[in-house]
């Protein structure tokens, strides 16, 4: 996200910083150095990974919502929790993002629990990402896919790798 301000030259003041008059105009020497507001000077960037963090747990936050993307990708991810660096957060995991300079895109897999509306589930989850997204990104969100990859029954087990560490 990158805000633009056009600047111009500052004008040159007469000697000794006094005003000047040149073809009838007055030109002040009390213009501002660096033009503009100092909120607007400058670029800020917003990572792909920090979308994707809100993303998740702004997810997250909806009842009906178990776990966040594939029961393959939820395996390999609670082994690479366990490594140090091991990689993507587990906040992040089962959200994509592609962030542009004021815009972004979102794609999120979700594990929903048995029994409830698979569709209220998804409209909610939108609206809280979308939400959460822009208040503290100020990116607009111009889309949220919701692949919905797999139901929690209720008496399914988790899929979580055994620890061989005792």
């Amino acid at each position: 996200m990158s805000d633009t301000v056009e600047r111009s030259s500052p004008e040159p003041s007469g000697p000794g910083g006094r005003d000047t008059a040149v073809g009838g105009t007055r030109k002040s020497s009390t213009a501002k150095r660096g033009g503009g507001d100092p909120g607007t000077r400058g670029r800020t960037t917003i990572a792909d990974g920090v979308v994707e963090k809100i993303a998740g747990l702004a997810a997250r936050e909806v009842v009906g919502v178990h776990a966040m993307g594939s029961g393959l990708s939820r395996t390999f991810g609670a082994v690479r929790d366990r490594v140090p660096g091991g990689g993507k957060s587990a906040v992040a995991r089962g959200v994509k993002a592609e962030v542009g300079e004021v815009q972004t895109a979102l794609d999120l897999e979700i594990v929903i629990e048995y029994g409830v509306s698979i569709s209220e589930v998804a409209r909610v989850v939108r609206e809280n990402v979308i939400a959460a997204v822009e208040r503290m990104t100020g990116l607009e969100v111009v889309e949220v896919n919701i692949a919905v990859s797999d139901v929690k029954l209720p008496d399914e087990e988790e899929d979580e790798p055994e620890s061989r560490l005792q």
